[in-house]
């Protein structure tokens, strides 16, 4: 493959993850309603999601090891695009919470696999930069997806959203047929043995370096999936923002992770991973402090949530190349297990968040406020705490 053909292909994989979580974020209070249920109980739809998501990739990457990156990618994005038209098709929450369970297996096999493809053809900082580049185009797909999801709500209902995601599974789909060539040019024929797979996540385990980087890049996108989870039930019904316009307010919060990714590109190659990753957990405790203290001062405004979002969503946009790409640099060979569970601490960590934001809701700011502004200090903490390892890699 060209440099620019895998870059479309790794972005494609990748913007299935947040068009996943934010196309029917709109939906979610008409889902409440629909089914005449809690939103603790429709938040499994996301929870759930995170949960197949965060599994499966201990599967996907060692099967990627074992029998090669397209072969996997193909049968990973089979799944989620039968798996959409099983969500759209959905009798019951039950059936729509089984059906998204599914779709994330589908859905991290894709990441996995592009993630797993970059640390095959690229060093380590240049694979932070190329990761950098398809954050700033995937992020698209966040800015984009929860502006059409609401007009797709208002419009259709929330089966709509679940068409159109398998629709752009379908999409990446003929784009991984037609053009992906095969990057893993020597399989692990032991990838898959039990006492393999457990010797080499034991192994990935035990090499701090993973840890210097793992443990804040899914610190990270716990601090962003506080919003996620908990901006549709804030805006909306908190603060009675009508629901077409939800999707606005997001897309300008997202803003802020594509003005993280295009900082990150620029700064990369002048300060070097470890710095650009100091300066974003900085901004992530600056965001997450604020918001408490705005809301504490009994600031009541949708203004404030955008803002908040915006700021620490910036933040994720400079840690999370960073993240991805240095948590991989110490393996080559297990490129495709340590992408699993790099993933997996990732979403169990967004999991946690998400259902502490739909179990503390309780009509006000303040729950999600108090969330952010904690998972802020622990994200800069960790990054402080294990800084050292990292510049050891």
């Amino acid at each position: 493959m060209t440099p620019t053909t895998l870059l479309w292909l790794v972005t494609g994989c990748l913007m299935l993850q947040p068009l996943s979580t934010d196309l029917y974020l709109s939906s979610l209070p008409s889902l409440a309603s629909d089914f005449a249920v809690t939103p603790a109980a429709v938040q499994q739809t996301l929870s759930l999601f995170v949960f197949g998501f965060g599994s499966a990739q201990l599967i996907s990457g060692p099967l990627s090891d074992r029998y090669g990156r397209r072969p996997v990618l193909i049968g990973g994005l089979s799944v989620y695009l039968l798996s959409g038209v099983a969500c759209a098709l959905a009798s019951s929450l039950d059936w729509l919470v089984a059906a998204r369970f599914v779709q994330a297996i589908g859905c991290c096999t894709a990441v996995v696999v592009a993630r797993a493809i970059i640390r095959d053809a690229y060093s380590p900082a240049e694979g932070a930069r190329v990761l950098a580049k398809a954050s700033s185009m995937l992020s698209l797909a966040p800015i984009l997806g929860p502006i059409l999801g609401g007009y797709l709500q208002v419009a259709f209902g929330w089966r709509a959203a679940f068409v159109t995601l398998a629709i752009a599974g379908t999409m990446v789909w003929i784009a991984a047929w037609r053009s992906m060539k095969e990057s893993n040019t020597k399989p692990n024929p032991d990838a898959m043995r039990l006492d393999n797979l457990f010797s080499t996540y034991l192994g990935v385990i035990r090499t701090p370096a993973f840890w210097a980087y793992a443990l804040p890049g899914a610190i990270s996108y716990a601090a962003i999936f506080v919003f996620i989870s908990g901006t549709p039930f804030v805006l909306i019904r908190v603060l009675g923002v009508p629901t077409q316009y939800y999707g606005y307010l997001f897309a300008f919060g997202v803003c802020g992770y594509l003005g993280g990714t295009l900082i990150c590109r620029r700064l990369l190659g002048k300060i070097g991973i470890d710095r650009v990753l100091a300066l974003g957990t900085t901004i992530g405790l600056v965001g997450g402090l604020g918001f408490l203290g705005l809301v504490l001062a009994d600031v009541r405004h949708w203004a404030l949530v955008v803002a908040a979002q915006f700021v620490v969503m910036m933040a994720h946009g400079l840690n999370f190349p960073c993240t991805q790409s240095g948590s991989l640099a110490p393996f080559h060979q297990q490129a495709g297990a340590a992408a699993g569970l790099f993933g997996c601490i990732t979403m169990f960590a967004a999991l946690l968040a998400g259902t502490w934001v739909g179990a503390s809701h309780d009509g006000t700011l303040l729950p999600l406020a108090t969330i952010s502004a904690t998972v802020c200090v622990i994200l800069f903490a960790s990054a402080r705490l294990l800084a050292r390892h990292g510049k050891s890699a």
